[in-house]
């Protein structure tokens, strides 16, 4: 009997293939109560199956293949931090002697107590990173029970296979790389969860948060995994199978024809040149913004090198990777974001600290600006690699003058330090702010005064001037692009750095939304940063823009109040 799915499409594209069930274990344990002569020799069964686990790990790590995303090393790297932490390798040890009860139940009574911790989190990568710690006792507990702690391996096969699971780790990513594979689906996990994230590196069509796939798909069921509308179709009749048939040739010819205008100038169908950059996480992205075509990085998102790690990097491991971005470029801008973290991400030892609502407390600027040796070594280690390619400093989560003034005399101080040891530096590099809070949009002149640049971060500024939390799902269907106060906010902040000789760019989701590039270009932006795999889409809809078309019709929804006929307008703007 075919059926349909629904869950949340976290890597586009369209796969057909036959589903490959991976089971995982129950995180569930017998209680039983041991004789207190035996409690030693239960903490010793318990380091010994901790002992193994992390072995393990250390064995998948020697497997992950040279073409790897770097994703994978430092996931299976957080797995055996989550070995060594002493909640986990040594609270089990305590209850055992204390209640003298079986090492899996006093494991799994300590995993649903951090769990639990997670779930509280209002940061959405560290509460699903409870997922991380559910797999790590899974693997613990496999090794208690002498079983091998790794998935079953999939079986060769000539078509293309569809992983259907509860969840998927890191180690089962790795595992499944060695395989034929066309896709991913899993019950839960979001658009932050390691699937997600391998699931893009890979450029693999994935859906998360099906919720029950795994208990109603059977092994060898033909799916259809729509990674466009977020759908997976269960055995589908001949005919819903030829038209996604019909569907997948077409996405994959569209999907080459964009290849064709990588080394395409971008400009409008007027000559206007319009830049297109990409945003990158961590350096090993860098092959996919060469692939794009890319004019530069826009966005270099900084805070991702600090995260999953005990120990913070220093300012020489720093220096490497932003001179290797650099360098890579080859004379092309890269624009490096200082750290934008906040005292609910845990980066240290430490855990995090508890606050009423971290999105509006100490984070991005204002906890580089209290702690400022941190916030030092970063610029320090930008500045030093700013003499292997044209690197920008980008400042994030502006809201006052004081924040920038500060901010731009530890840009002093760093140069200054750097001049006292006699290391070389850009004299000359850019210092920008990103606008993504209502504040700093309404009061731009302040800014445009002391900053080189501005690059308006859309995700953040949506949030904050809707008052909604875009994580939550109770609220989300109300987190909207085209709300007129959110519109009205980016085409004043593009319109009065124009006006101000001030360079200004878009770097948030909306820079990669092709339904709204017309509308951006019609409010004069001429810079535009996104994901690299979302570039080409985007020059396709630049080549094909009338400005003279355009511009009247962005300045028509710009008045318009009412949603539909916001809507109505904008589908005009796109035909």
């Amino acid at each position: 009997m075919n059926f349909v799915l629904h869950g949340v499409a976290v890597s586009a594209g369209i796969t057909i293939g036959h589903a490959h069930l991976v089971s995982s274990a129950r995180l569930e344990a017998a209680h039983y109560e041991i004789p207190e002569a035996s409690i030693q020799a239960e903490i010793f069964r318990f380091d010994a199956a901790i002992a193994r686990a992390k072995q393990e790990l250390a064995a998948l790590e020697g497997q992950i293949p040279d073409d790897a995303p770097g994703e994978f090393a430092a996931f299976i790297n957080l797995h055996r931090m989550i070995l060594e932490d002493s909640s986990l390798s040594q609270a089990p040890r305590e209850l055992i002697r204390e209640r003298r009860t079986n090492a899996e139940w006093a494991l799994v009574q300590q995993m649903e107590k951090l769990v639990a911790q997670f779930e509280e989190m209002e940061d959405p990568y560290l509460r699903e990173r409870r997922q991380d710690i559910e797999q790590v006792v899974e693997r613990v507990l496999k090794a208690l029970a002498g079983a091998q702690g790794k998935s079953e391996p999939l079986p060769s096969a000539e078509h293309n296979l569809i992983v259907v699971a509860h969840d998927l780790s890191p180690a089962d990513m790795i595992l499944f790389k060695r395989h034929k594979f066309g896709g991913f689906v899993t019950d839960v996990g979001g658009v932050t969860s390691h699937t997600a994230i391998v699931a893009r590196s890979l450029n693999i069509p994935a859906l998360v948060g099906l919720h029950h796939a795994r208990h109603m798909i059977r092994e060898n069921d033909l799916l259809i995994v729509d990674g466009l509308q977020g759908v997976l179709v269960v055995d589908p009749d001949p005919v819903v199978l030829g038209e996604y048939r019909l569907r997948q040739t077409q996405h994959g010819l569209e999907r080459q024809k964009l290849k064709r205008l990588k080394s395409t100038p971008s400009a409008t169908l007027d000559g206007t040149p319009v830049e297109l950059f990409a945003n990158i996480e961590l350096p090993q992205d860098i092959g996919e913004v060469q692939e794009s075509g890319a004019q530069g990085v826009g966005l270099f998102r900084t805070e991702f090198l600090f995260m999953n790690r005990k120990v913070l990097p220093g300012e020489d491991e720093q220096f490497e990777a932003y001179r290797t971005v650099a360098k890579a470029m080859e004379g092309r801008p890269v624009v490096i974001r200082t750290l934008d973290l906040g005292a609910d991400k845990a980066i240290a030892e430490g855990g995090p600290v508890e606050m009423p609502n971290p999105a509006l407390g100490l984070r991005a600027i204002r906890y580089c600006l209290a702690e400022p040796q941190l916030f030092l070594a970063q610029l320090r280690a930008i500045l030093r690699a700013s003499t292997a390619g044209k690197i920008k400093i980008l400042l994030p989560m502006l809201a006052h003058a004081h924040e920038i003034d500060q901010s731009l005399s530890m840009v002093k101080q760093a140069k200054q330090q750097l001049e006292d040891k006699g290391i070389a530096y850009d004299k000359s590099i850019e210092v920008g702010g990103m606008i993504e809070v209502p504040a700093a949009a309404l009061a731009l002149p302040m800014f445009m005064r002391r900053l080189d640049f501005l690059s308006i971060g859309t995700n953040d500024l949506i949030q904050y001037t809707l008052a909604i939390d875009r994580t939550d799902d109770a609220v989300a269907h109300l987190y909207d692009p085209l709300h007129p106060a959110v519109l009205h906010l980016i085409a004043h902040t593009i319109q009065a750095a124009n006006r101000g000789g001030t360079p200004v760019a878009v770097c948030g989701e909306m820079a990669g939304e092709p339904g709204l590039t017309r509308l951006l270009l019609g409010f004069g932006l001429r810079n535009f940063s996104m994901h690299a795999q979302q570039l080409l889409a985007i020059k396709e809809r630049v080549l094909r823009t009338n400005l003279a078309e355009a511009q009247p019709l962005a300045q028509r929804v710009l008045r318009q109040s009412d949603p539909a006929k916001t809507r109505e307008l904008l589908v005009k703007l796109n035909s």
